[in-house]
């Protein structure tokens, strides 16, 4: 039988622990040098100086940097906006507090993918609210077919006889033996097209002959990257929260962390639907095709800490730590890869120069928020050569004493 008064200690030594961890409040954000936290000045600004060095290469026009890559594709047109970037961008953060920044961290950038990560965290905290019951679910059980907002549609035109007025993503054989965690971890092999994108036409095949007569994967069995599927998710948990998973992050998550009210997450122009007599816009899961989360550094930044904490801030858990438990457990048919964006360094395989237990949210550009939980370190980097992320860890890393 446990003993009452020592459960009654551990749970005031974690409660003191969570206490005297700094939490940054809303509108201001404490620093300290590189030596009071424990780190060498002179090789840390090395590391600032090689990642300002290492600026990404394509254009700062990212409407011009779509064209000339994902735009290429099949129905590759953009459907949500872009804006032109900053500066190469970032943030240090140990113990909680600023160490170093350069750049300009206020400015509001696309973030490309690392927006998964915000769109995952919303299906968590579903499943935190027992609104998912089980990640391992099946999303059809929790899907209805939804009607897609187009402005002076009629319903008795001819040319639309036979045709369902509907998005329903799970109307599939296929489809309906999809669950949240295939989703999550981009293993469902989803079949079909949605906001006017077929999965197929994402980072297509070289094969062409394939694109329209693949065979289907079983969900879970094989990984692959795809904002199609991506999109489906967030239709999904739109599904199921019922409002708008902007306004869902906002209030449990970004007001909660003191992020500024600058951030903006978009969709598409065509990616509206109507739930409750709602008119409401499905948010898209990057930049892909335009639209994603818009947001400065220092945001990034905060939710970093929150994930680097296992979900809490404060005195709060925002997040549970079973969730954030299961986002950071290897996939099995992509070690590297949690939840959508949590990328891991299983056996430091994707960074060789960081600690095994780092993880990091990426998105293009490159975008990310670097989180190393052995050192308590958070980094932010914005628009870094996606090659020169390893080198720069590593001269951060150079820079710890002991």
């Amino acid at each position: 039988m446990r003993n009452p008064l020592r459960l009654c200690l551990s749970i005031c030594i974690l409660s003191v622990a969570a206490f005297a961890q700094y939490n940054p409040p809303a509108g201001s954000w404490a620093r300290r040098t590189p030596q009071q936290s424990k780190l060498n000045a002179v090789k840390l600004k090395e590391a600032i100086d090689f990642a300002v060095a290492s600026e990404s290469k394509a254009p700062r026009d990212l409407q011009l940097a779509h064209f000339q890559s994902f735009g290429r594709e099949p129905y590759g047109e953009p459907i949500g906006q872009f804006k032109d970037r900053g500066d190469a961008t970032g943030l240090i953060i140990r113990n909680g507090y600023i160490v170093a920044e350069w750049g300009d961290p206020n400015r509001v950038d696309m973030t490309f993918s690392v927006t998964k990560s915000f769109l995952s965290t919303t299906v968590g905290l579903a499943f935190d609210r027992k609104l998912i019951r089980s990640l391992q679910d099946k999303a059809a059980d929790y899907s209805a077919p939804t009607q897609a907002y187009k402005p002076g549609e009629k319903f008795d035109a001819p040319e639309n006889f036979g045709r369902s007025p509907f998005v329903d993503l799970f109307a599939t054989e296929h489809n309906r033996k999809i669950t949240w965690e295939h989703l999550l971890r981009q293993t469902s092999d989803w079949e079909g097209t949605l906001w006017g994108k077929p999965e197929w036409a994402d980072r297509p095949d070289r094969d062409n002959t394939t694109w329209l007569t693949r065979a289907r994967k079983e969900p879970g069995t094989a990984y692959e990257y795809n904002d199609v599927r991506v999109n489906v998710l967030s239709l999904a948990a739109l599904n199921v929260w019922r409002k708008p998973l902007p306004e869902v992050l906002k209030e449990q998550i970004m007001d909660e962390i003191g992020a500024s009210n600058t951030w903006r997450w978009y969709g598409y122009e065509n990616s509206f639907v109507v739930i409750d007599g709602k008119i409401i816009q499905s948010v898209s899961g990057g930049g892909h095709w335009g639209g994603g989360m818009f947001i400065n550094a220092y945001d990034m930044a905060r939710y970093g800490l929150l994930t680097a904490r296992n979900g809490r801030w404060g005195n709060k858990q925002l997040l549970s730590s079973e969730f954030i438990r299961q986002a950071r457990t290897p996939t099995s048919v992509e070690p590297t890869y949690g939840f959508m964006n949590w990328f891991l360094n299983t056996d430091k395989k994707l960074y060789p120069n960081a600690p095994a237990t780092a993880f990091v949210h990426v998105g293009n550009g490159t975008n990310i928020i670097y989180i190393d939980p052995d050192n308590d370190i958070v980094i932010v980097a914005r628009w870094i050569e996606n090659g020169k992320i390893n080198d720069f860890i590593g001269k951060v890393m150079a820079s710890l004493q002991t």
